[in-house]
C-alpha cells in the first residue's frame, strides 16, 4: 500500500472526460445514421453515419484503459478491501441511482411513445423480463462492466502486484501489445462463436450479454491501462507518437465501416467487429494520449469542470437524445442542422440539470458516490 499521492494526470482526466461527453454526440448522431435506433430521422445521413461509427469504433476501448490506470493506483494507495469499497460506491451508487431517476422513466417513455416496444403485450414473461432488463441497463451498461471489472481488481490486481517475471518494458512495442490483446480477441471471438452455436439464446440475454461478454472483451484494455501505471515505459510508448499506428487507425476504421455495412449478423459480424474494434481501440489509443499529452496535461479549471460534470452529463443525455428525436427531430428537415441543434438543445439541458444538482447535497452524492464537505 502507497499513501503518496503521484502527481496528478491532467490529460488522462481531460481524455476520459472528453470521451464521456462524446456520448452526447454519438447518441444524436444516432438517429441520422444508418443504424436502426429507437427513434431515427426519415432519410440517413452518410457523414453523420461515419461520424458514428468512428465514435463507436474506439470510445469505450480507450476509456477502460485509463480506468484500469487509476482502478490500479487506488489499489496500491489502499487496502485492497478499502479500494473495493471506495471503487463500487464511485461507481455503484451512480449506477444504482441512474435506475430509477433515468433508465426506468426512459422504458416507459420508449414503451409510450416509440415504436421500440410496441409488440409489449404479446411478450412472454421472459421476453418482459429481458427487455426490460436491456432498458434498464441501457446507456449505463459500461458502469455495470465497471463494477464487474472492479471486483475482478481484487484478484487480477494482486496477481499483477506480486508476479515476479521481470520484462524489460524498454523493449516491449506496439508489435508485442497489439499481438496480446489480439490474442486475447481471438480467444473472445471462439468463445462467442461456442456460445453462438450450442446456447444461442445467451447471446440475446441482456445481463449475459453485458456482465459476461463485454466484461471479457474489454478486460485486456482495463488490464492494459493496469500495466501503464505499473511500468512508465508503456505509458511512455502509449503518449509517444507513432505513424503507424495513426495511419492503421485510419485503415482499421475503413475496415470497421465495411464490415458494419456489408456483414451479417448470422454470419461473422460480431466477432470480426471484436478484431476490428481491438485494433481500432490500440490505435487510437496511441493517438488520444499522444495528443492528448501534447496538448492537455495542465491545469484548467474549465477541464475541471467538464472532468467532474462528465458523468451527469452522460447519465441524463440518453432521455433528452431520445425525447429530441421523438418531438424535434420529425420537424427539422435537413440532418446537419437537426444534428447540431440536438447538440444544443441535449448539452444545454444537461449543462443545467447539472448546475441544478449541484445545489442539492443528496443528488450530488447519488450522482457522484463521493461523501459532500459541508
Amino acid at each position: 500500500m502507497s499513501t503518496a499521492k503521484p502527481e496528478r494526470e491532467y490529460f488522462l482526466d481531460s481524455i476520459r472526460a472528453y470521451l464521456m461527453l462524446l456520448g452526447v454526440p454519438f447518441h444524436v448522431s444516432l438517429i441520422y445514421s444508418m443504424q436502426k435506433w429507437a427513434v431515427n430521422s426519415q432519410e440517413p445521413s452518410l457523414w453523420l453515419t461515419l461520424f458514428n461509427d468512428f465514435i463507436h469504433a474506439f470510445r469505450m476501448q480507450v476509456f477502460f484503459v485509463i480506468s484500469g490506470y487509476f482502478s490500479y493506483m487506488l489499489y496500491l494507495r489502499y487496502q485492497p478491501q478499502r479500494f473495493l469499497k471506495v471503487r463500487l460506491e464511485r461507481v455503484g451508487i451512480p449506477l444504482l441511482t441512474a435506475v430509477p431517476l433515468i433508465t426506468l422513466p426512459q422504458f416507459f417513455m420508449l414503451k409510450a411513445w416509440t415504436q421500440k416496444l410496441s409488440n409489449w403485450d404479446n411478450f412472454s414473461l421472459y421476453e418482459k423480463f429481458n427487455n426490460l432488463m436491456w432498458e434498464l441497463i441501457s446507456h449505463l451498461w459500461f458502469l455495470v462492466v465497471l463494477v464487474v471489472l472492479t471486483t475482478l481488481g481484487m484478484l487480477t490486481f494482486r496477481w499483477l502486484r506480486d508476479q515476479q517475471r521481470h520484462i524489460d518494458y524498454q523493449r516491449v512495442g506496439w508489435g508485442t501489445v497489439t499481438l496480446a490483446v489480439m490474442a486475447w480477441a481471438l480467444f473472445w471471438c471462439v468463445l462467442r462463436r461456442l456460445v453462438f452455436i450450442f446456447q444461442p439464446e445467451w447471446l440475446m440475454n441482456g445481463l449475459f450479454s453485458i456482465v459476461i461478454m463485454l466484461s471479457l472483451f474489454y478486460l485486456p484494455f482495463f488490464m492494459l491501462g493496469a500495466l501503464a501505471w505499473k511500468h512508465p515505459p508503456l505509458k511512455e510508448m502509449f503518449t509517444r507518437f507513432n505513424p503507424v499506428m495513426s495511419l492503421g487507425a485510419i485503415v482499421v476504421f475503413i475496415a470497421y465501416y465495411a464490415n458494419q455495412r456489408f456483414s451479417s449478423g448470422e454470419g461473422w459480424l460480431y466477432e470480426l467487429d471484436a478484431l476490428i474494434s481491438t485494433l481500432m481501440g490500440l490505435c487510437m489509443l496511441n493517438v488520444c494520449f499522444c495528443f492528448g499529452h501534447k496538448m492537455l496535461n495542465s491545469h484548467s479549471p474549465r477541464i475541471m469542470y467538464l472532468v467532474n460534470a462528465s458523468l451527469f452529463i452522460y447519465l441524463v443525455h440518453h432521455p433528452l437524445t431520445l425525447l429530441y428525436g421523438i418531438y424535434i427531430t420529425p420537424y427539422v428537415h435537413n440532418n446537419t442542422l437537426g444534428f447540431f441543434l440536438g447538440l444544443i438543445m441535449v448539452f444545454g439541458l444537461a449543462f443545467l440539470l447539472y448546475e441544478i444538482h449541484l445545489r442539492i447535497p443528496l443528488l450530488r452524492f447519488l450522482f457522484s458516490g463521493k461523501p459532500q464537505n459541508k
